[in-house]
């Protein structure tokens, strides 16, 4: 068997849902939304269904989808893509990250890593023949330096990994941030490969910058978004991949022996959903920060130390302050079991030098949700 997927966990993700169930506890665990996303939208799913074309669709997506991408971004961001050799749609953001990394990587090439970070990319990258090197983010900031750069770059450096907005700390990167580590791709001359997923879910008036059109990183990013995150549907799995046409190219011979293609009705749906009017963007994001208050505010007020969330589902709690003798994973698990609400501990996303203090919870869920969740936490911390 293959040791690198053979000797892995159980996902952490699916841990703590398994527990959920069985446990009969409410879910701020994995980061799913409990409504069913717009109606507008699974309705143009339906009626592509039922009016539309459902054999094999483009391996590289439907041409209404890429070229609605493409308008997104060039209206969002300024970003102007070729829709027909800089777009391309897979089955899911995973889909997307995992084709381009096993584009860009051969064995013996070293790819920085940021932890916390997603469980899917150190085993793809060590699939690859990959070194992961890693970097290591710490609360209540969670902000890239210099230093960690100087210290993980080096001439074996082939790629580098970054999450903005970052799951799970939810921090959206400032322009200062983002200029630094273009500037180590640069001298380095290394490929970014840019999970933004989360682009659209800002807050409080922040902006999503894409490193790929930050000076010098247009020809050596691969940025990678999800149409599951921005219209909070997560079970579509439709990933988009833009990059320069050298870049795409290899990408797309390694999505088309993945997945090939993907549900040709969902895509059309997508494409229907990215020419929303912006208040429709702006709609989502109020409300996710409405829900995101609320769970604030019932966390503090019942005695958790709440960390800043800029951007994502999720907030995260730091229990260091609280002086409690247990870790981040014993504390989810106890809760989970003993009080019914589920969470994730952020220890799950490193490899090495965890942080076993922080717990990252989801708000992205029914009010009546958030508030028995609060009620059971309540009764969790006045058992401290």
């Amino acid at each position: 068997m293959n040791k690198v997927f053979a000797d892995l966990p159980v996902t952490i993700f699916e841990t703590m849902s398994q527990l959920a169930r069985d446990n009969d506890a409410i879910n701020l665990g994995q980061g799913f939304p409990d409504d069913p996303g717009p109606e507008d939208i699974r309705r143009a799913a339906a009626d592509a269904v039922l009016d539309g074309y459902n054999q094999y669709p483009s391996m590289m997506g439907i041409p209404e989808l890429r070229q609605a991408i493409a308008a997104h971004y060039h209206h969002w961001h300024g970003l102007s893509v070729d829709p027909a050799t800089e777009v391309m749609v897979t089955s899911g953001g995973t889909e997307a990250l995992t084709s381009a990394i096993l584009a860009m990587v051969e064995p013996g090439d070293e790819v920085i890593v940021f932890q916390p970070v997603y469980d899917s990319y150190l085993p793809i990258i060590r699939q690859a023949g990959g070194i992961p090197r890693l970097v290591r983010l710490e609360p209540p900031h969670w902000r890239i330096t210099e230093d960690a750069l100087r210290g993980a770059f080096t001439h074996k450096t082939k790629a580098v990994l970054f999450n903005n907005p970052l799951n799970p700390a939810a921090v959206v990167y400032p322009r200062e941030d983002l200029e630094l580590l273009a500037r180590f791709c640069q001298e380095f001359d290394v490929v970014a490969i840019c999970d933004e997923v989360w682009e659209h879910v800002v807050f409080d008036g922040r902006e999503h910058l894409p490193l790929i059109t930050i000076p010098g990183m247009r020809e050596r990013t691969i940025k990678i978004g999800s149409a599951g995150k921005i219209f909070s549907l997560t079970g579509w799995k439709i990933g988009f991949v833009c990059a320069a046409p050298p870049l795409l190219r290899v990408t797309a011979k390694v999505h088309q022996f993945l997945t090939f293609t993907t549900a040709p009705n969902l895509q059309a749906a997508v494409a229907y959903g990215l020419t929303r009017p912006d208040d429709f963007f702006f709609e989502m994001r109020r409300e996710l920060t409405r829900r995101r208050d609320r769970l604030t505010r019932g966390l503090e007020d019942i005695g958790f130390p709440v960390l800043p969330s800029q951007g994502t589902y999720f907030l995260t709690v730091d229990l260091a302050p609280l002086g409690l003798n247990e870790t981040d994973q014993a504390f989810c698990r106890r809760i989970v079991t003993d009080y019914k609400v589920a969470a994730i501990p952020v220890s799950a996303f490193y490899e090495r030098d965890a942080i076993t203090s922080v717990v990252r919870f989801c708000f992205a869920k029914k009010d009546a949700t958030l508030d028995s969740a609060l009620e059971r936490l309540s009764d969790a911390m006045h058992a401290l």
